[in-house]
């Protein structure tokens, strides 16, 4: 581990004399790129040193042990630097593990009701004043795209755009279907039911991160069919894009102007092409470990929230909490970190086999 920590740091001290270099400072692309490339192996060098420092306090005293006066001290010395090696140790096997590139990406959150009427649309009300709590304590910016009311409060489906630092990274595990266990305010009898909801978390795509060439795109406007009145319904706001090499299309008629449709419609056909450039990618990483965190298919339950219970349940990863109260007030860190354990935990195993 010692051998790859040093050509980190090697490479730490070189990135740091390029963001010095004129001819690397007048080229603004290349400059964030490398600025960004030493951002991300900051964190990794600074824990080195703190492991290497260690190191050479336990070499010390091991010697010391030979002294017999200095033994008992080297003893007890011995006692709090092991640990601290450990520690390190662990730290520095998870700072290792290549970051999904993703995962500094902003994103595009919809969250729909599911099953269960009018109560499903309560609850996707719910979760979405739950993530804005949750954006708001990061510090996160957020826009709304579109929202269609549900009949009885909540939303039958609203979309929004989310930006900020590590937004993909801390989001992508709550992509799939939210079960909720809870007497509906709907309900007349005090019974409790159970209905969902389902939360998709799509990176945004930078036109760099694709291949994809402008000469190849066909673009159609038509009109909208969706909720918002006159004037989505009379004017040409919704955008279709066709890839035409690969027959991919995209559309979206959720914002209200031809901007915003244009915009989500090229991101969603972003991400169809980038999946496809990835699938081998993807294929071969799946058949080398099990993921724990599922892959966010709709028809997946990842967590259930029981209100009797002030319960809530992530089945992906077996964790219970009796915190329910504190999670709908946006305080789902706990959950999210422990999903990202459990993730790391699985690519360490299969860097291992």
């Amino acid at each position: 581990m010692l051998d790859k920590l040093e050509a980190i740091v090697e490479k730490f001290n070189h990135l740091e004399e390029l963001m010095s270099d004129p001819s690397i400072m007048s080229d603004m692309s290349r400059y964030k790129k490398v600025s960004k490339e030493y951002k991300d192996l900051k964190e990794i060098v600074e824990a080195t040193k703190e492991y290497k420092l260690v190191l050479n306090h336990i070499e010390e005293a091991k010697e010391m042990l030979n002294d017999s006066e200095m033994a008992e001290m080297a003893e007890m010395e011995l006692e709090e630097l092991k640990p601290q090696q450990a520690a390190l140790e662990e730290k520095l096997k998870i700072l290792l593990i290549p970051k999904d590139p993703e995962d500094e990406k902003d994103v595009i959150v919809e969250i729909r009701s599911g099953t269960g009427g009018d109560e499903a649309a309560i609850f996707a009300g719910d979760l979405y004043r739950m993530y804005s709590r949750y954006f708001d304590s990061k510090k996160w910016k957020t826009e709304i795209v579109s929202i269609s009311e549900g009949s009885s409060g909540g939303y039958s489906k609203i979309v929004l755009e989310v930006s900020g630092d590590d937004v993909y990274g801390r989001l992508k595990f709550e992509s799939g279907a939210h079960r909720v266990q809870r007497v509906p305010k709907t309900e007349s009898q005090g019974r409790v039911h159970t209905s969902a909801a389902t939360v998709v978390v799509i990176p945004k795509l930078e036109m760099e991160d694709v291949d994809i060439k402008k000469s190849d795109l066909k673009v159609d406007t038509f009109r909208s069919s969706g909720a918002g009145g006159q004037h989505v319904n009379k004017t040409e706001s919704g955008v279709r894009f066709t890839h035409i090499p690969t027959g991919v299309v995209s559309e979206s008629q959720d914002g209200r102007s031809q901007i915003k449709n244009r915009e989500i419609a090229l991101q969603r056909l972003y991400q169809k092409i980038y999946e496809q450039q990835r699938a081998s990618f993807n294929s071969e990483q799946a058949a080398k470990r099990k993921s724990l965190v599922g892959t966010g298919d709709r028809s997946g339950k990842i967590r259930t929230y029981n209100f009797p219970q002030n319960r809530v349940t992530d089945h992906r990863i077996n964790l219970t909490l009796y915190n329910l109260d504190q999670i709908m007030d946006g305080q789902i860190d706990e959950i999210i970190e422990a999903l990202q354990v459990a993730d790391n935990a699985e690519k360490m195993k299969a860097e291992i086999t």
